[in-house]
């Protein structure tokens, strides 16, 4: 496992920290490999099943990039600003925090804290899965299923209503100039290389894809889905992943409070949807054992002859 962790960091030195998510899953699959060194190859088998789903719907997510264009889909770019307008008194919330916070040029902390926190969105998921999937496969399942099943009605919805984020609006003159910050922080940094991966990343991701957002629904879904399961020491700095999230976006020109709102409805109504069907599959009647041929009056004393 050093080895191995030792092969990642060199990659990622070379060809950067991989922010596509077939990638990411790539490298978890390898990890699982090597872990499986001793403990028999079908721990592996076990791992590709498992992961496929999820891995499917991931592409399914990098492909909703140019299927929204080829459909003739009207990408919506009006109606969310609007939408913050009304919700803030004529102010859309990212123009007042950039105007107010952001200095061009000038790199402060709340900036870099914003940036990796935007980013902690490639990560934290399919870290969560890994470690739970060693630890607990059962728990491993529910939590994937409120993932795949989060992400795939994000992904339809992506389809049938893309929408714009700010800094899209921003660029064809809807909105006064909005900066796309996570990826700007470490150029002005001087960290060249982490900018260039964070652009690199959403170059490739679906750009009219802000209406849910995914990245406030995943925070949302790990502080739901944990906020039980973790001792009350660490329950306060889960509970503030998706409010930091949520500035976070706003703030990077990412989404709109409107986008955020939407993911956490659709978290709420995935997670409520899982466990009742959860409990549904639950209370299904077991399948019951064959029951064996009835004795006749022969069988019976054939028995008895024989002591049983």
């Amino acid at each position: 496992m050093a080895a191995y962790a030792a092969a990642f960091a060199v990659s990622a030195l070379v060809a950067g920290v991989p922010l596509s998510r077939v990638t990411a899953v790539a490298w978890t699959l390898g990890a699982f490999a090597v872990y499986s060194i001793g403990r028999g190859w079908r721990l592996l088998g076990r791992a590709l099943v498992d992961w496929l789903p999820f891995t499917a719907v991931m592409v399914c997510y990098d492909l909703t990039r140019g299927v929204a264009d080829e459909l003739g889909r009207t990408v919506h770019v009006d109606w969310p600003v609007a939408a913050d307008r009304r919700m803030f008194g004529g102010t859309v919330p990212t123009v007042w925090l950039q105007g107010h916070f952001h200095t061009p040029g000038v790199v402060h902390w709340y900036d870099v804290a914003a940036s990796v926190t935007y980013l902690s969105y490639f990560f934290v998921v399919p870290l969560i899965m890994a470690v739970m999937w060693i630890r607990s496969r059962a728990l491993w399942r529910r939590f994937t299923a409120n993932v795949i099943a989060l992400s795939f009605t994000a992904l339809v919805t992506y389809v049938i209503f893309p929408e714009a984020p700010p800094w899209y609006a921003s660029a064809r003159g809807i909105l006064s100039p909005v900066v796309r910050l996570a990826g700007l922080v470490w150029g002005e940094l001087g960290l060249r290389t982490a900018g260039d991966l964070i652009e690199e990343g959403q170059a490739t991701a679906n750009s009219v894809a802000a209406m849910p957002s995914l990245h406030f629904g995943y925070a949302m879904l790990v502080a739901v889905f944990f906020h039980r399961r973790v001792s009350r020491r660490v329950r306060p700095l889960l509970l503030a992943y998706p409010p930091a999230m949520a500035v976070s976006l706003v703030y990077t020109g990412e989404h709109y409070v409107i986008d955020v709102l939407a993911g956490a409805v659709y978290v709420l109504a995935v997670t409520g949807a899982v466990t009742a069907a959860t409990g549904l599959i639950a209370r299904l009647p077991a399948r019951s054992a064959p029951r064996s041929p009835a004795l006749g009056p022969a069988d019976a004393a054939r028995d008895l002859d024989h002591g049983r």
